[in-house]
């Protein structure tokens, strides 16, 4: 009897124990960056002018939150023991012993070193985990956070393969979202808000704001070393389908919750084909009227299939 009871129950905890616990997540990793090393990215600077040349000049690599947390301690301590010197000098300040995880990076784009200018074209691409098929809805999610202004960074999808990806640059992407505050060749002055593309006209033009629906205004300017959380629902019917669009909401900054920030923005070029690279592409200016080259930091990139607004870990 003991043995049968013994048996039963090893049957019921191996039972219990395969049963699934909860379902597979819809989301498919791009990359999160939690590797010392890039893996599967392709880089390019296919419109060089640097003086004197560096040949590969951006700087695309994984940063650590660890080394930041830790740099960030070191320099609290550092501001903490002059105020306390200079208040109570017999004090010493101490600061805190940060929490060190493993393996927790972020990916940091540039154009070119700090003073490094004429860069102008430097591309960093994946390859996505599933193509989305020509009259598909995804849904794309990406952290973002700004280094620092002046830069020019552009981020978003592409339906091309390498060879063509380095050949067109910025005509490579098709949904894309913008961060700048570079002067256009007319005057006109962004101001570092996130944008995205529409179809316009005016060669200045080709980008819009994205806007705070609770101010019906466009949204501030992002704020540097906030991070972002950007859902870019991605529509890949084709024109005649009503696709070639898509829709960005934005949680972070300004947008305490989930905000719906812009619907239906136009893809660049609208060839209505498969999306199967991510794509990012910055540049410094021209080398007479640079334009600057802080960093654009980006972490945890998924996609999911449809519309799906939640986060996705």
């Amino acid at each position: 009897m003991k043995y049968l009871l013994l048996v039963s129950t090893s049957f019921l905890l191996t039972a219990c124990y395969l049963l699934p616990t909860q379902k597979p997540s819809p989301w498919l990793v791009i990359d999160t960056f939690n590797t010392k090393t890039l893996t599967g990215w392709q880089l390019a600077d296919t419109q060089n002018n640097t003086i004197p040349f560096i040949e590969n000049a951006q700087i695309t690599e994984i940063r650590s939150f660890d080394s930041d947390l830790a740099a960030d301690s070191v320099s609290a301590s550092a501001s903490d023991s002059v105020a306390t010197s200079n208040s109570i000098k017999n004090t010493t300040a101490t600061a805190p012993t940060p929490v060190l995880g493993v393996n927790n990076g972020y990916l940091l784009k540039k154009p070119a070193p700090d003073g490094v200018v004429g860069n102008r074209k430097a591309l960093s691409f994946k390859a996505l985990p599933k193509p989305v098929p020509v009259g598909e809805t995804y849904t794309f999610y990406t952290r973002i956070r700004v280094e620092r202004f002046p830069n020019n960074h552009a981020f978003g999808l592409s339906n091309m393969h390498p060879a063509d990806i380095i050949k067109h640059g910025y005509n490579a992407f098709e949904p894309t979202l913008r961060v700048t505050d570079k002067a256009e060749s007319n005057g006109f002055k962004n101001n570092g808000s996130l944008m995205v593309k529409i179809d316009s006209e005016d060669k200045y033009r080709q980008y819009a704001n994205v806007k705070n629906i609770n101010t019906n205004k466009d949204a501030k300017p992002l704020q540097e070393g906030a991070w972002y959380s950007i859902w870019y629902v991605v529509n890949n019917a084709t024109v005649k389908n009503g696709g070639q669009v898509y829709s960005v909401y934005v949680k972070g900054g300004e947008f305490s919750s989930q905000s719906l920030v812009y619907e239906n923005a136009n893809f660049r070029m609208k060839r209505e084909l498969p999306l199967i690279y991510f794509l990012a592409n910055c540049n410094t200016g021209p080398l007479k009227q640079p334009y600057g080259n802080g960093g654009l930091a980006y972490d945890d990139i998924y996609m999911s299939e449809g519309i799906n607004l939640t986060v996705p870990y």
